[in-house]
């Protein structure tokens, strides 16, 4: 019988969906490691298939283990913590779920912009500290008319398209910086394109980011960036922490370069609490009060989602494992250069 192997996931109320995805006749073998050496190697030696979550990497020493596997699927967009190289390298496709949670976090982009430019948690905090003395409009330090903003977005794959339909039906002009994208793209959906990030930022008022974290966009959003923004610029990231330079951040938010920052991932998770970012926010200063929300990486998240990124996951390695049919793969090419001809 062939043997999914989840390394580092805990079943929340169940395996309901992951056993529907799977269907009879596969196994599903479940741990909750960290590391390679809390499972033994006969296990990864004998696994089928492979779906991993974010508690572990896939680095060139656990695919040197991988004797049996057919399939890799990370159990998300983002497939940074697996070494998708040296998987090829032994003929192993990786996978990933690109569209489990696409409308969620596309929501929760345009909830962060929204929450800041009509001030909905800078009241009710306000209002929490004092429901007499605060009952004011002046609590809303952000606070401004949305239409007639221009926005960006950083990433135009699935969920930066979805958030870029929701910007415009807001009546935002929208511009967007993704190098991958085909040309048209932006005559298809009646978009801007820039060709750099410094002349996007320059160009919008507010900017969300959903893109995959890789060489090219870890740090993306630094020093520099922060000061080719126009000033007051609405930030909003629920695609990868690194991404962001928090120390950046910080120093645009009390400069008022960034006029407020809506943070679902950090470079760190949890995050430090000393650092000077999250410190100041955890102590409500004055200076950052209404202008920063974090949320704990929970932009996909909602039992529809939950559902999809198992069911899905599972669905993929079935197949796979069943029919030899192979979907989102996210090493082809690397598996070509490898001599495996997919």
């Amino acid at each position: 019988m062939p043997t999914i192997l989840y390394p580092d996931t805990r079943f929340l109320g169940g395996a309901e969906a992951d056993r529907a995805g799977a269907g009879d006749g596969i196994e599903l073998a479940t741990y909750d490691a960290t590391r390679r050496e809390q499972i033994a190697d006969e296990v990864w030696r004998a696994a089928d298939a492979v779906i991993l979550g974010i508690g572990l990497n896939i680095t060139a020493d656990v695919v040197e283990r991988l004797d049996n596997c057919k399939i890799i699927i990370r159990m998300g967009v983002g497939y940074d913590n697996i070494d998708v190289r040296a998987a090829a390298g032994r003929g192993i496709p990786v996978a990933n779920v690109p569209d489990y949670g696409t409308t969620d976090i596309a929501d929760t982009a345009m909830a962060l912009l929204l929450n800041f430019t009509r001030g909905v948690s800078a009241y009710d905090n306000a209002l929490r500290r004092d429901v007499v003395a605060n009952w004011h409009v002046s609590h809303a330090p952000v606070i401004r008319r949305t239409k007639g903003m221009a926005a960006g977005v950083i990433g135009l794959g699935r969920i930066g398209t979805a958030s870029a339909l929701r910007l415009k039906a807001f009546d935002l002009p929208v511009h967007f910086y993704d190098p991958y994208v085909s040309n048209g793209t932006e005559l298809a959906l009646g978009l801007t394109r820039h060709q750099s990030v410094a002349s996007l930022l320059s160009a919008v008022d507010a900017v969300t980011i959903h893109a995959f974290l890789n060489d090219e966009t870890r740090g993306l959003i630094d020093g520099a960036a922060v000061a080719a923004m126009r000033k007051g610029t609405i930030l909003v990231n629920t695609a990868r922490g690194p991404i962001c330079d928090l120390d950046a951040i910080h120093d645009g938010l009390k400069s008022g370069q960034i006029a407020a920052a809506g943070l679902d991932v950090l470079p760190n998770e949890p995050p430090d609490p000393e650092h000077k970012l999250i410190a100041a926010w955890r102590r409500d200063e004055d200076w950052i009060r209404g202008r920063l929300v974090l949320l704990p990486h929970a932009a996909y998240y909602s039992a529809q989602s939950l559902w999809d990124i198992r069911y899905k996951a599972a669905e993929t390695a079935r197949l796979m494992l069943t029919e030899g049919r192979l979907r989102n793969c996210v090493n082809g090419e690397l598996l070509r250069e490898a001599g495996f001809g997919r």
